[in-house]
């Protein structure tokens, strides 16, 4: 079946944060769009309400299937046994993941994919807000919610590029496939390389080969663009075939620090000053750049766009500031990257005390074995802070964990562990914030503390 001729498409799974956004995209494309689920959370609820898309009650109907839909999108977070899965397979209906199905709509089109352990929705928002500044035509999936876009996910029959955030999570619950492997990409990134979704991916290696296979997935006349300074990258980028392939490797943007903002020099456009800072960052600029040279940006309108760009929601977020302390908040959970965006802090305001507080807040973060990864992430933080829930850790049927456990695993004495949210925001907003830094990181909420409170207590 053509991608044109598709009149009705079912999503399983509609109140995902990115399956929201796929069903809004298509909605948009004048499509008709159902959907369902057993549980749908602010924002995805209102967004779908104003779409006129929010299912009529929570919960799954096979007969929904009846109308026979021209395909389903099955998302991650249904179960195998889907009632409606099972009706959609037992009436023959074309069941796509949503990175298959990414991939059938852009089937025409050049084909972008941003992967790696960390920096890919820093990378991909660059590249967006790049070429919306220029005024380009391009499609995009998104993990987060970008600053300038109402929607994570733009499909368009007229667009000829599609930018894609290559998530090496699984696609879904039936093939538990790396998302990434699914979208064919022509040009692909490779971030960084550490090891995550032990879920998933049990071992090291077994998880750094799903990179290993993405980089083989690189077509003739592809081009893969790779942080050369990573060794586990090095690994799974090995040039294989360079008269076939582009492999381009990239390092940190040479810059400086003046006063708490970092300054690019660049050969031609002399000293750029942004609005982002970390190493981790100055790489992600650096990948973003390649990426935009090679679909036709000139560096000199790459660097213009990029003065404006203030970050992706929750990546190192300034969620406020005053002249002597700055409260940012980044999605930080896994160990490599806790241990950049707290570097990356303590060296733009080394003069301040920095406060890091770290949630462990996945199946991963909260695991037993896994744990001694963290070792030294904290340590340029003058006061670390872990906090976790213990109602998390029974929820996913997990072993409890003890002070001396994290303080040995992350090799800091120093390690202050929190495990009631309104003890930790009380010590929080009761000590003195002159001439500090806070930084929150967390892909969870801290059991839904008020931030807003906190900000006015810091600021």
């Amino acid at each position: 079946m053509d991608k044109k001729d598709f009149q009705h498409i079912h999503l399983i799974a509609v109140g995902g944060s990115i399956m929201h956004n796929m069903a809004l995209a298509l909605h948009d494309k004048g499509l008709k769009v159902t959907g369902s689920d057993d549980e749908i959370f602010e924002p995805a609820k209102s967004r779908l309400a104003a779409a006129g898309l929010l299912p009529e009650q929570e919960g799954w109907f096979p007969k929904k299937l009846d109308s026979k839909p021209d395909a389903v999108i099955l998302g991650m977070h249904a179960r195998p046994d889907n009632p409606e899965l099972q009706r959609a397979q037992e009436l023959n209906i074309p069941i796509y993941s949503f990175p298959e199905f990414i991939y059938e709509q852009s089937k025409d089109k050049q084909r972008i994919v941003i992967g790696g352990s960390h920096g890919k929705t820093t990378i991909t928002s660059i590249i967006l807000h790049v070429l919306q500044h220029l005024g380009r035509k391009f499609d995009y999936a998104v993990g987060a919610q970008l600053e300038g876009f109402d929607r994570m996910v733009m499909l368009t029959d007229d667009a000829p590029v599609i930018i894609i955030e290559g998530d090496e999570y699984l696609s879904d619950p039936i093939k538990r496939v790396p998302k990434f492997h699914l979208y064919h990409h022509h040009i692909g990134v490779i971030s960084g390389i550490n090891w995550d979704h032990i879920n998933v991916f049990p071992d090291p290696k077994m998880y750094r080969d799903q990179f290993r296979l993405f980089a083989e997935m690189t077509p003739k006349a592809g081009t893969l663009i790779y942080d050369q300074d990573d060794e586990q990258v090095q690994l799974v980028s090995v040039p294989r075939n360079p008269a076939d392939i582009a492999y381009i490797g990239y390092s940190v943007h040479e810059h400086s620090i003046k006063n708490g903002k970092t300054i690019l020099h660049t050969k031609k456009d002399g000293d750029v000053e942004i609005q982002l800072f970390g190493e981790h960052n100055l790489r992600n600029i650096s990948a973003a750049k390649e990426v935009c040279k090679k679909i036709g940006v000139k560096a000199h309108d790459f660097y213009e766009a990029l003065r404006t760009f203030k970050g992706a929601a929750k990546r190192l977020e300034k969620l406020g500031e005053n002249g002597n302390t700055s409260l940012f908040r980044d999605f930080a959970h896994a160990p490599s990257k806790v241990k950049a965006t707290t570097e990356a802090v303590k060296k733009q305001f080394p003069q301040r005390q920095l406060v890091a507080v770290l949630e462990l807040h996945t199946f991963s973060s909260l695991n037993k074995s896994f744990i001694p990864q963290y070792a030294g992430a904290l340590d340029l933080a003058d006061e670390p802070i872990v906090y976790f829930s213990p109602k998390t850790i029974e929820h996913k049927r997990m072993e409890m964990l003890t002070e001396e456990e994290l303080k040995a695993a992350f090799k800091n004495p120093h390690l202050q562990v929190f495990t009631d949210s309104e003890a930790l925001q009380q010590h929080l907003t009761s000590r003195s914030w002159q001439n500090s830094s806070l930084l929150l990181m967390s892909s969870g909420t801290y059991n839904n503390m008020n931030l807003e409170a906190l900000k006015q207590a810091v600021l």
